[in-house]
């Protein structure tokens, strides 16, 4: 294992990956926490951030491109986006179990479908856990 690939690539996706990877740790701890408690509620709020980050920065990540600057990331990023979006308002709008199930299928779909590519031959994570 090396992290040598991370630490060279470009800025965004050095912040992108080392954001991801937080993200993944926090969303255990979320899920281990009491629902509604002022813990899952600020550890939530953290984790929001985290993601919108997340995918922001990968408009600054253009190794695979579809259409112009653009490529599946992207298209992935934007459906993260509007899922935030959706998903903190099913919580103020107090529908629990819209919240809960959007928020679990996009930590589901987002940190752990999306990231298992990034251990695909070729790819940055997949020479970090190799060695380079």
């Amino acid at each position: 294992m090396s992290l040598s690939p991370l630490l060279n690539a470009s800025l965004a996706i050095q912040i992108h990956a080392f954001l991801a990877i937080a993200a993944v740790v926090l969303t255990i701890a979320i899920f281990t926490l009491p629902r509604g408690s002022t813990a899952h509620r600020w550890m939530g709020w953290s984790w929001v951030t985290l993601m919108a980050i997340v995918a922001l920065s990968s408009f600054g990540i253009h190794e695979i491109r579809m259409v112009g600057p653009f490529g599946p990331i992207h298209i992935l990023s934007d459906f993260v986006l509007f899922q935030l979006v959706i998903n903190i308002r099913a919580t103020r709008t107090k529908n629990i179990r819209a919240h809960s199930r959007g928020m679990k299928l996009l930590s589901l779909g987002a940190l752990v479908g999306a990231g298992a590519f990034t251990f695909l031959p070729g790819r940055i994570m997949y020479q970090v856990v190799a060695g380079g």
